[in-house]
């Protein structure tokens, strides 16, 4: 089985999945939409889910530094309660500081400002995927 990892901000979700063993996360794409049209994001997400053949799913949970969960939490939270309506278990998985990390390993490995903001989201959802799987070794 497969377990996908999300990365969800308000015009893009960032998505990466793990190998078979569920040992490695890699990118696979990201979804973008319309500011805030998480109706769209999901039928989107929809066709990943089923060619992956998904059942888990790991959601990045955005908290403040003091671990308080704000606005962007919440609308993590509602999301995670739409993906639990087709059928999908969701982990919310702390990401605070995920973007930044894959931030600096893009730099580190010398992509270019244009490159990376087109797969950032993708390398944060690796990030979150990635934390995860580790934890359950």
């Amino acid at each position: 089985m497969r377990i996908l990892g999300l990365d969800l901000g308000s015009r893009t979700l960032g998505v990466a999945v793990s190998d078979i063993s569920e040992l490695i996360a890699r990118p696979v794409e990201t979804i973008r939409f319309e500011e805030d049209d998480y109706e769209s994001c999901l039928e989107k997400l929809k066709t990943v889910l089923q060619e992956y053949q998904i059942k888990k799913a790991v959601l990045g949970l955005p908290r403040h530094m003091n671990g308080d969960i704000g606005i962007r939490g919440e609308i993590s939270i509602h999301f995670k309660e739409q993906l639990e309506q087709l059928g999908i278990e969701v982990v919310l998985w702390d990401e605070r500081l995920t973007t930044m990390a894959a931030q600096r390993i893009l730099i580190s490995a010398d992509v270019s400002r244009k490159k990376r903001k087109q797969v950032i989201d993708q390398m944060a959802a690796v990030q979150i995927l990635q934390s995860y799987l580790d934890s359950q070794k």
